[in-house]
């Protein structure tokens, strides 16, 4: 009978558990139904690695009773399996061309309530950059907007919520863009710096996978940052999302993505409107107000 062979590494060192095709197979499976996340073959280290310190911190002693654990459906692990595999690059002001889009798309709207939500929010960097953004539009540190920043992992939601963050991650903004909106540490909390709480309050943080079949969403929003994350997503799964980002977005609203995504497979929903900015196709430009 043939034996299931051991994932080679890319060194010599011997690993603490044996992983097997078999495993990561399952693990690929698990990931993709529970989260539409799609894992290459490369990724095999990068999942070897994160989920080595489940099974440390589980006491279970081989990925095979790990990963049945998470086949009966343990809630709690299922959260940490998950949180594992996010992969949750950001900064401040990333892909910078955005912010200046829209800030001038929500100055067209004359009185009641901006709406904007960041649909994969990670730690903070990005809805916090909206607000920023919000806060110089209108000129006040407490704009008409009202911002919804959700992600599927819980982990980067609760630094996102405190909104604390080491200098060197505020280190490429402008100076008096840092000035005005962080207040820094001092004491035990010297070389952080904290979101001002007028920017905090703007946002609502939620946990929320965009593969559930039903988000606990309402719009209609103004602008919807999905940037980054559909890159992780096969294209069946982007379109069954962007399907319901549809009737979610105003129609004179604008969606944001990354700049390695394309949505030209879900041209019946979306349309190209500039560099990775996207509007909702078949509607006209309505007028403003």
């Amino acid at each position: 009978m043939q034996t299931e062979q051991t994932i080679p590494r890319s060194n010599n060192d011997a690993r603490e558990f044996d992983f097997t095709k078999g495993d990561f197979d399952r693990v690929c499976k698990l990931i993709y139904d529970h989260a539409g996340i799609s894992l290459s073959a490369s990724k095999q280290e990068m999942v070897y690695s994160r989920l080595a310190r489940r099974l440390r911190a589980t006491g279970i002693s081989n990925f095979k009773d790990y990963l049945t654990l998470l086949e009966q459906n343990d809630a709690a692990e299922w959260e940490a399996f998950t949180n594992s595999l996010t992969t949750n690059l950001t900064a401040f002001f990333r892909e910078e061309h955005h912010f200046p889009v829209l800030a001038e798309h929500v100055k067209r709207y004359k009185g009641g309530q901006i709406s904007l939500w960041c649909c994969a929010s990670s730690t903070g960097e990005e809805p916090y950059s909206m607000a920023i953004t919000m806060a110089e539009a209108f000129g006040t540190l407490k704009p008409p907007v009202k911002i919804l920043a959700t992600d599927v992992d819980t982990n980067v939601l609760a630094t996102a919520q405190a909104g604390v963050y080491p200098m060197e991650r505020l280190e490429k903004m402008k100076q008096e863009r840092l000035q005005r909106y962080f207040l820094r540490g001092t004491g035990a909390r010297a070389g952080m710096a904290r979101v001002r709480e007028e920017l905090r309050s703007l946002i609502s943080f939620r946990q929320l996978n965009l593969l559930d079949a039903g988000w606990p969403v309402r719009g209609p929003f103004h602008a919807i940052f999905c940037r980054n994350v559909m890159i992780y997503f096969d294209k069946p799964t982007q379109y069954g999302i962007l399907q319901k980002f549809a009737p979610l977005l105003r129609p004179d609203g604008v969606m944001f993505a990354g700049h390695s995504e394309s949505f030209h497979h879900a041209a019946d929903l979306f349309r190209l409107r500039g560099k990775t900015v996207y509007e909702l196709a078949g509607q006209g430009r309505p007028a403003k107000g």
